[in-house]
């Protein structure tokens, strides 16, 4: 396994002017790298119950809170790589277990119902999640344009910046192109500082000087919302063919 499987950290938003980024990544640049992937669109397939039961819970800000996805960092055909996500939040530390599977056989495993062929504790978490909450269903499809780096001290201090995040509930595919309803607001980016210990001074410094303040922003929360809006949303999964590069699955 040549991937991370567990996380244990807080994850800390920032919304960002186009001004306010251009100026923390001068600020970064003596100290942090962009990784290897460079600008990549993040796709992601959120599951919940037939009533949203789990965003819904998410969004009254409780001390607990949990979330299924499916995702990949590129476009993905059916034996590209996804990962099966299982995101736990609770007082504020983020817990995530990850799987790595064939984008097309993660799809149809999570889509009928079927346990995931892997044997691991992290599979019995996403198996027991699954069991627990019964029917989940394609709730959301979620893309996004992302920047990461990381800290070349060797800690795992990381910043993200988001861009470009679209939703829909249609053509729920990793193979698919990024589109959908935005749900950022025009000119802003989402930053989003990933850490298990404190920020650096330097970190600190500069969010002072640019008056910058945490804020709580959920992805699949605010498409939730904005879906609601549009009038998109009902008591029932929306009809949907649900292709993997190129090909339906069923």
């Amino acid at each position: 396994m040549d991937y991370q499987a567990t996380f244990k950290r807080y994850e800390v938003k920032y919304m960002l002017t186009r001004a306010q980024k251009y100026s923390m990544l001068e600020t970064m640049r003596p100290y942090m790298e962009l990784d290897k992937y460079g600008r990549t669109t993040i796709r992601n397939i959120y599951f919940d119950t037939e009533n949203y039961r789990l965003i819904r819970h998410s969004l009254e800000s409780p001390t607990y809170k949990e979330k299924l996805r499916l995702r990949s960092y590129r476009k993905a055909g059916p034996e590209d790589p996804a990962f099966v996500e299982l995101k736990k939040k609770y007082k504020s530390v983020v817990y995530k277990r990850r799987l790595e599977l064939p984008a097309g056989e993660a799809t149809l495993c999570l889509m009928n119902g079927i346990a995931l062929p892997v044997h691991s504790q992290i599979a019995n978490e996403i198996e027991y999640f699954r069991n627990y909450y019964g029917d989940l269903r394609l709730a959301m499809f979620i893309s996004y344009e992302r920047e990461a780096f990381y800290s070349d001290d060797g800690s795992d201090f990381r910043v993200t910046f988001d861009e470009n995040i679209l939703c829909r509930q249609d053509d729920f595919s990793l193979g698919s192109d990024a589109y959908g309803l935005s749900i950022l607001p025009d000119g802003m980016t989402l930053m989003e500082i990933k850490t298990s210990a404190g920020y650096p001074l330097w970190m600190s410094h500069e969010l002072n000087r640019m008056g910058i303040f945490k804020t709580s922003f959920s992805k699949y929360g605010t498409a939730y919302r904005r879906m609601f809006e549009e009038h998109s949303l009902d008591n029932h999964t929306p009809k949907i063919q649900v292709t993997t590069g190129g090909r339906l699955y069923a």
